[in-house]
């Protein structure tokens, strides 16, 4: 089939903190799935070198592919790493007088985000991180506004003046602004932020940023609002450097299209686009939105996402077709304003290093680790303690010469001797039980984890489909799925570059928000509702003149777009709300008000349980949305002819030593690619593939369907 007729139009990419992936899509829908070791110092280059393993497949190079392409989907963990590891810009802040110290002291619950229960019940095991804005780079001007939007103590200009030559003096990158209830009445906020630039102008830096939190997030919740503004000066500015870089040698390598980036949302946005905080966790969003467009098509409803790489096991429940999205999340131990794709994640992957508790002398997993250094068993590594990787190959689950397809080969001696003199002789094990116990230890807690969170939100198993992806997925997918009672445990044959392959999935969808503030109380007059409704309508038309001017600015015709408009909503009273897809399009009259509170109370019905719904409280709106789409080309499944369950010789590339359950088996080993629709494969078997393993242990077997989806069954045997 000619090039020409059947071009790459699409490219999905997770630069995650251990692989980076490529996902390629042509125009008939076929796709292939490249891998390369990931590259803090350059991600443009692991980009190129996983692009190129990629397009190996289809005998084609990145100069053919990329001036065919259409559009190009980047997600990564630069920007959260940054955050994490307080590597960013050097910002000051601005904020009313006598609240300086609101920033640094944060929410109380900012103190144990990320700890475990015992760490939570001690006070002497909290710590709080360093702000990102230091006192000494913040300034307090007088101004009050009050919480129903009116000027109480009017700006004082001078003092806005003064603070900002101060901080200038001080060599400060960036300067952010948030003053009290500034998302009722954004005149001050605004104030502040030109004298800013004036300022600026003075002082010879007419370039310096300038983030005024009205202008990117004007929502409720001073914390969050403020330390997503600071991170858009702090984090996002930095990242656009990284994202500049790949979007120069993709241009550079012939590319026409202009680089997206997977946003907290689900949709994807132009990494010139103003709100680049919103793009902080992408990768595993990436996985959420494959899941859906996969369970679409395969006609699943409920899906329990899991996704385990070498830092993290992320996990997300997709119910009757639909996730929820969380407006006040919280992420590297901060609390956000970004509508946030609801994920749940543990800090233990296939990386995560291996020590025992000094205290107790119990093995505990994480929360740090290796990345793309992958073990002690990489030589190169630099590493001198044990992760989960090096368990895994002391115990024959990974091919030591095989992995990353033999790009890098792993030392089986060198992970035994650190892992004995480490974990096994301490506590007077072997070094295989001390290896089994570490993953039998990382099994139990993901699948208490997963069982966890679906009962917490009224649900069972039993209930749901599981899908396996990651790169380590499939790895544990039979230890952490075992005996929970999924209707079907399945693992893409691409599922190491599923992130990817949900990039690829994901329309072009630009997103505005805007805090409301509309109470309306039970059995209330249609004047009343009359009133709500055209509130909800002015925010509306407001939010999609922002949604528009994005597009427009990303050479997009209007016409093409269409709009979407949602918003937040809770009984009066309550502490949360809900986001709730409207099922109008404007809203005028009581009738389209009853429409918006009968859609909320169909989902506060479906993600809680019909008996907690609450109307005689009455209803609050406490948001709206407003979201831009533009559909891209989607990914077809493959389809292949149903052969016989017995795999093909070919397929069989040998066996290999497995220990589990405290003794050795010889495991049948087959290679991925070669096996056929339709195959069955009973335990103990390891399945290859250069990207991923799949294994399945005794008591598990597992069948091939004709879209490449392996179905993991328990035998029981």
């Amino acid at each position: 089939m000619g090039h020409q007729n059947n071009p790459v139009q699409v490219m999905g990419i997770d630069a995650g903190g251990t692989m980076t992936d490529t996902f390629f899509v042509r125009a008939d829908g076929e796709f292939v799935v490249g891998k390369a070791q990931s590259n803090p110092e350059d991600e443009s280059l692991a980009i190129s070198q996983s692009s190129v393993d990629a397009l190996a497949q289809w005998g084609r190079s990145i100069d053919e592919v990329y001036p065919e392409m259409v559009t190009c989907v980047y997600s990564g963990t630069a920007m959260l790493n940054r955050v994490v590891q307080r590597k960013g810009l050097a910002v000051g802040l601005i904020v009313n007088k006598g609240l300086e110290d609101f920033h640094r002291m944060g929410r109380a619950i900012q103190s144990y985000l990320g700890y475990a229960f015992e760490d939570r019940i001690h006070l002497n095991t909290h710590r709080y991180d360093e702000p990102l804005v230091p006192i000494s780079r913040t300034r307090g001007v007088t101004e009050r506004t009050d919480s129903q939007g009116d000027v109480a103590i009017p700006l004082r200009e001078d003092e806005v003046r003064q603070a900002a030559a101060e901080l200038i003096d001080m060599d400060v990158e960036a300067i952010a602004i948030s003053l009290l209830h500034s998302h009722k009445n954004g005149t001050g906020e605004r104030r502040v932020r030109d004298l800013c630039r004036e300022v600026a102008v003075e002082k010879g830096k007419p370039d310096l940023p300038i983030f005024a939190s009205v202008d990117y997030y004007p929502v409720r919740k001073e914390s969050h609002r403020t330390n997503t503004t600071i991170l858009e000066a702090y984090a996002a500015e930095p990242s656009r450097k990284t994202l500049t870089k790949i979007s120069d040698r993709m241009k550079a390598e012939g590319a026409a299209y202009d680089l997206r980036v997977m946003a907290t949302h689900g949709g994807t946005i132009s990494w010139k686009a103003k709100e680049l905080a919103r793009t902080m966790v992408s990768g595993p969003v990436g996985g959420v939105i494959g899941a859906k467009f996969l369970g679409e098509l395969l006609g699943y409803d409920n899906i329990a996402c899991s996704d385990i790489g070498g830092t993290s096991f992320d996990m997300a429940l997709i119910t009757k077709g639909s996730f929820a999205i969380v407006s006040d999340p919280d992420m590297a131990r901060l609390v956000l304003s970004l509508p946030l794709v609801a994920m749940d994640s543990v800090g233990a992957g296939a990386g995560s290093f291996v020590r025992l508790d000094p205290h107790t002398g119990a093995i505990k997993l994480g929360p740090d680790s290796a990345g793309y250094r992958v073990g002690v068993c990489w030589p190169d590594s630099g590493l001198d303690t044990v992760s989960v990787t090096d368990c895994h190959v002391i115990l024959g689950y990974l091919n030591p010469d095989n992995f990353l397809g033999g790009d890098i080969k792993l030392d089986v001696e060198r992970a035994h001797a650190a892992l004995k003199e480490q974990i096994a002789d301490p506590l007077g094990l072997s070094v295989e039980e001390a290896a089994a116990g570490v993953i039998e230890l990382l099994d139990l807690s993901l699948r208490d984890y997963l069982r966890a969170t679906i009962s917490a939100k009224g649900y069972s198993p039993t209930d749901f489909v599981c899908f396996s992806y990651g790169g380590a997925g499939p790895v544990h997918t039979y230890g952490y799925s075992q005996g929970l009672g999924f209707k079907d445990v399945i693992v893409p044959a691409w599922a190491a570059g599923f992130s990817a392959f949900g990039c690829a999935t994901a329309d072009f969808e630009y997103r505005y928000d805007k805090s409301v503030d509309v109470a309306i109380p039970f059995g209330s007059p249609d004047a009343f509702k009359v009133e709500a409704a055209k509130t909800l309508q002015e925010a509306w038309a407001e939010l999609a003149g922002k949604v528009v001017e994005e597009f427009k600015i990303n050479g997009f015709d209007v016409a093409d777009v269409a709009l979407r408009p949602g918003y937040r909503m809770q009984y009066m009273g309550q502490l949360n709300d809900l986001e709730i897809d409207s099922p109008i399009t404007a809203a005028a009259t009581a009738a389209d008000w009853d429409k918006l509170v009968e859609a909320f109370d169909e989902t506060y019905a479906r993600v809680y349980a019909s008996a907690a719904r609450s109307p005689e409280l009455g209803f609050s709106v406490t948001g709206a949305i407003m979201r831009g789409v533009v559909a891209t080309q989607k990914p077809h499944l493959p389809k292949e002819p149903l052969e016989g369950p017995e795999p093909p010789v070919e397929a069989h590339i040998g066996r290999r030593p497995f220990f589990r359950h405290n003794h050795w088996v010889h495991a049948d080993v087959y290679q991925m690619e070669t096996l056929k629709a339709g195959n069955r494969i009973v335990g103990p078997a390891i399945i290859e593939s250069p990207a991923t393993t799949f294994v399945v242990p005794d008591g598990f077997a597992t069948w091939l369907d004709e879209h490449r989806l392996f179905h993991l069954e328990e035998t029981n045997s």
